[in-house]
């Protein structure tokens, strides 16, 4: 791939779409009960009460259906997507995770533990499978991911989906 405006910008979104549709689902449809039932480590939670189960089966549930659809367009993107949306909700549990063992609060800020590691777990997942945006279009996707991050989080928040503006 080289400088092209669809291999900087254009394929890095379609590449990474189900990922954000995973990561973005379960504000809009999770809820009930918490995915660590409750339980601590070093008495703090695992996760936290706000990563349920019901988000974590919306949130894939949602990547699956956004790779499908991309797959009648890029065939490769159904097993791509697939692992493109586990990634993304394994990173965002993963950042959870960190953020409870640092003591940080559930809706606490953290710069860069909100907003990337669902993206760097997506890559990861997926990066066997091949087909990954060039070196600018994941620069592309850094970029655009701190940039959606804000718009999203603080959309949610006027919306009442969520509690915080981050």
């Amino acid at each position: 791939m080289g400088l092209d405006p669809y291999s900087l910008f254009v394929y890095p979104i379609i590449y990474i779409w189900p990922a954000y549709v995973a990561n973005g689902a379960p504000v809009l449809f999770g809820g009930g009960k918490p995915l660590d039932f409750g339980k601590k480590i070093w008495g703090r939670p695992i996760f936290g009460s706000h990563k349920t189960i019901r988000g974590l089966a919306a949130g894939l549930l949602a990547g699956f259906i956004m790779a499908y659809a991309e797959s009648f367009f890029v065939p490769y993107m159904l097993y791509v997507g697939i692992l493109l949306s586990v990634g993304a909700m394994f990173g965002d549990l993963a950042g959870s995770f960190v953020k409870r063992r640092i003591g940080s609060r559930e809706g606490a800020q953290i710069v860069l533990l909100d907003q990337y590691p669902f993206l760097i777990f997506a890559l990861l997942f997926a990066f066997p499978l091949g087909n990954l945006p060039g070196v600018f279009g994941v620069i592309f996707l850094f970029a655009l991911t701190g940039l959606l991050h804000i718009l999203t989080n603080y959309s949610a928040y006027r919306m009442k989906l969520k509690k915080v503006p981050w």
